[in-house]
């Protein structure tokens, strides 16, 4: 397996294998890899000959500095759950901060022509700049042709395919399915700090998610926010950030239902200190 420290190499040796036309995929990650990474990277590998991925913890997507510090770093078991989905068409950038940013780590500022201020947006101040910052730079310097991304972060995906598209970059986005864990919690890094008793009460999640999406079928957007609302207030655990039912194109809440239209409800909740976000298609 190769495995790349810095962007001058990896950028040396994917021309090279370009100029024997083999396509790339890419999986971006913050390492602390799992089975929903891995669910990408086998994805990836479906239709491309080689997949690389990146495994950097970004520190311009952080708007909390502690939650920066404790973020897992397991470069060498992520290595090892690479080796063990493919050892010879994966390839690992794991660059240091300053080999992406050099002495200036700062955000770009972009323009999402208003989604980066739903949801996300709203309660992480500065966040879809630092991503669109490192992503932009990630294509620049692994230039895939297809890179993939996970639905958990559905609002991420849509600003990606955003960017994307305002900067003409020549990359096809694919989102994927979220990946979840036989009690229904979606997969994430975070997960592997969670405090048992915290960990075994998170599936409460999806299963809220899911009720809301029957009542959907019947109440209007309010009633079923204010029903998960509740829901959460009795909850001894877990504490509710946000749910909002929005418009799956535009992010924006939902004032009144159309049929015409596809709805998704997106939550963010509090485990101890350990945040979780999830959503559900509704329609």
């Amino acid at each position: 397996m190769k495995i790349f420290k810095n962007k001058s190499d990896l950028s040396a040796y994917v021309d090279v294998l370009k100029s024997k036309n083999k396509s790339l995929g890419f999986v971006p990650t913050m390492g602390a890899l799992h089975d929903g990474h891995a669910s990408l990277i086998k994805q990836g590998l479906k239709t491309n000959d080689f997949v690389a991925v990146s495994v950097f913890v970004n520190p311009t997507q952080f708007d909390n500095k502690e939650d920066l510090l404790k973020y897992p770093r397991t470069l060498e078991s992520d290595v090892e759950l690479l080796k063990d989905i493919s050892e010879d068409r994966i390839i690992v950038y794991a660059p240091s901060v300053k080999d992406i940013y050099g002495s200036d780590v700062m955000s770009t500022s972009f323009s999402y022509d208003g989604l980066e201020h739903e949801m996300e947006g709203r309660f992480r101040d500065g966040h879809f700049d630092g991503v669109g910052t490192i992503v932009k730079r990630l294509f620049e310097i692994i230039k895939p042709n297809k890179a993939y991304f996970g639905e958990k972060d559905f609002q991420q995906l849509m600003i990606i395919k955003k960017l994307v598209q305002k900067y003409h970059i020549p990359v096809q986005v694919v989102g994927c399915k979220i990946h979840r864990g036989t009690d229904g919690l979606a997969m994430s890094s975070r997960n592997l700090r969670l405090k048992p008793a915290y960990k075994n009460a998170a599936p409460f999640i999806y299963k809220i998610l899911k009720a809301a999406k029957v009542m959907f079928g019947t109440k209007s957007a309010n009633k079923v926010t204010e029903w998960v609302q509740n829901q959460f207030e009795k909850h001894d655990l877990l504490e509710l950030e946000y749910f909002i039912i929005a418009d799956a194109d535009t992010l924006k809440t939902v004032k009144r239902k159309s049929n015409k239209k596809s709805y998704r409800a997106f939550i963010a909740v509090y485990a101890d200190d350990i945040r979780l976000i999830d959503n559900i298609a509704l329609n």
